[in-house]
């Protein structure tokens, strides 16, 4: 399939693509009659708190043992707005006003999308990027080493304030760490005098850092991480948060939009395609490959889909298997395309190849986004399910699968290490948010609390088996590949020239990076936060 034709039904210069949704949406609260409600922290001042603000946690919020940064959102990963092309702004179905900072101008995507026509990209870098300070200790800070005090005095320039920040926080994980309850308690107070989820991106990731230790010190976090994902949510609300976080990062839809030109390009001379999907969710990633696929110049092909989707995730679609399998009868009829769509309710390590129906003369592709750091390794079960995953799928012989996945090192990491890490990660993420949703505004409030806290609070606080929340860098992802036998498949270079331009119309501090094997990383300045890849 020609993979100009797939990006071009993401982004068309005589389309209007819209999402109608609101933001004034109802507040929630944990309130007092809630069974569900944990009292983690006797601070007033917890940024998980209903005494702080009225658009505090509520249990129902958090949807499965999936993190809320899923692929398969429950809108199309790749559009967002509605855009009058004249005026270039927002439509007002949108919910928010004309002018909202975070618009992107659609002219500046169309003329991106005919530059690429002619304009060559540079040969891919020899080396991978390392994270940012990757090569000097993340326990440390030259500018305050730990032990020292730290003198409020005299009011502190920005930018020495979030040293200032940092290095408290950091001494807050170094004496919980090493068993120093009294220090640690002073320290907590000291913290959230410097921290606020309204502050700069240090100030906001360290009040949701510093809860994460107070639950690890209370040993709380397991039972604030089920609480937040298990209860049935106000499903409009909490979408509308996770479409948001969506709209304003765009290294995640970007990441979904090369797994679907890998996969494009693996079939693109198959009659029969056979898609397996680790984590379906509302099904929404496969709405643009469906429709490029239907305007095949030799017809459509016969797609099958086999959706994964947890017995808990359910709770994010309200209808579950059932509303993408109704979605995707719909595109079938509309874009005249055979199209079979089965459910499978089970956790992805305990798919078996007989679920899956695999059959002779079908391409297979495979797709893992952002599922497999939430399946356990061997540093956690002895079975591998992590790994033996990964074995099994390589057995059916997949045309392809693709793999997108944060850029973080939280996995077999020691705490203190692995807290610095959330810490620079959260940052670098949070950062990129102020450049389009002013730190004013409920919405990125929301946003933050209700699909990035509570992961943070996971791998801050929890360990063993109740630590779901373990990623790892793409050189270990490569190294469990290669153990499975599978061998890179170069992304398409076509797809990464669009990604490249598309994300200069929202900030120039975006980054992307293609590896000497063809894989992708996206970040913020220096920091990558988000790796694409496909093996073969």
């Amino acid at each position: 399939m020609d993979l100009h034709q797939l990006v071009k039904h993401r982004v068309t210069s005589d389309s209007s693509v819209s999402y109608s949704y609101t933001n004034s949406l109802p507040n929630s609260v944990w309130s007092n009659n809630n069974p569900g409600k944990l009292n983690y922290s006797n601070s007033p001042y917890s940024p998980l708190s209903s005494e702080t603000l009225s658009i505090g946690y509520s249990p129902g919020e958090a949807t499965s043992s999936h993190s809320p940064l899923e692929p398969n959102s429950p809108f199309n990963p790749f559009t967002g707005y509605s855009f009058n092309r004249l005026a270039g702004t927002i439509s007002a179905q949108s919910g928010y006003e004309t002018g909202s900072p975070y618009v992107i101008s659609p002219h500046n995507m169309h003329h991106a999308l005919q530059e690429i026509e002619t304009v060559l990209m540079a040969p891919d870098p020899e080396t991978e990027p390392n994270s940012r300070e990757s090569k000097r200790s993340r326990t440390q800070s030259p500018e305050y080493p730990l032990g020292a005090p730290v003198s409020f005095g005299t009011r502190p320039i920005k930018q020495e304030l979030l040293h200032v920040v940092k290095q408290l926080l950091t001494r807050c994980a170094e004496v919980l760490n090493e068993g120093r309850i009294d220090e640690f308690k002073m320290l907590e107070q000291e913290t959230r005098n410097m921290v606020s989820i309204t502050g700069d991106p240090v100030q906001r990731v360290g009040a949701y850092l510093l809860e994460g230790l107070v639950a690890r010190h209370e040993n709380s976090g397991t039972n604030i991480y089920h609480t937040l994902k298990c209860r049935e949510p106000e499903s409009k609300e909490l979408l509308s948060y996770m479409r948001i976080l969506y709209d304003i990062c765009p290294y995640f839809k970007f990441g979904y939009m090369a797994a679907n030109g890998a996969i494009a390009e693996a079939v693109r001379n198959e009659d029969r395609i056979h898609i397996v999907d680790f984590q379906i969710a509302q099904g929404t990633q496969w709405v643009t490959l469906i429709q490029a696929l239907a305007a095949r110049p030799g017809g459509p092909p016969h797609v099958r889909i086999t959706g994964i989707d947890d017995p808990v995730s359910k709770f994010a679609r309200g209808e579950g298997l059932q509303a993408v399998s109704k979605m995707l009868q719909e595109m079938s009829k509309k874009f005249n395309i055979p199209l079979e769509f089965t459910g499978l309710p089970v956790y992805a390590s305990d798919v078996t190849p007989d679920m899956l129906d695999i059959r002779p003369g079908e391409a297979l592709a495979v797709n893992f986004t952002l599922l497999l750091h939430h399946t356990p390794d061997e540093s956690v079960d002895v079975n591998n399910p992590r790994d033996r995953l990964l074995r099994r799928v390589k057995s059916l012989s997949p045309k392809v699968i693709t793999i997108v996945e944060q850029e973080s090192n939280t996995n077999t990491t020691l705490f203190l290490n692995r807290f610095m890490e959330t810490l620079d990660y959260y940052s670098a993420m949070f950062e990129s948010i102020d450049v389009t949703l002013p730190r004013d505004r409920k919405e990125r409030i929301n946003v933050e609390q209700h699909c990035l806290a509570k992961d943070i609070v996971n791998v801050i606080a929890c360990e063993g088996k109740e630590r779901v929340e373990r990623h790892e860098l793409l050189g270990k992802w490569k190294s469990r590949l290669t153990m499975a036998g599978f061998k890179p498949y170069p992304l398409s270079t076509y797809v990464n020239s669009v990604i490249r331009k598309l994300l200069a119309c929202y900030s120039d501090k975006y980054t992307l990076v293609e590896t000497t094997e063809g894989a992708m990383l996206l970040g913020w300045k220096n920091r990558s936060l988000i790796s694409a890849s496909a093996w073969h």
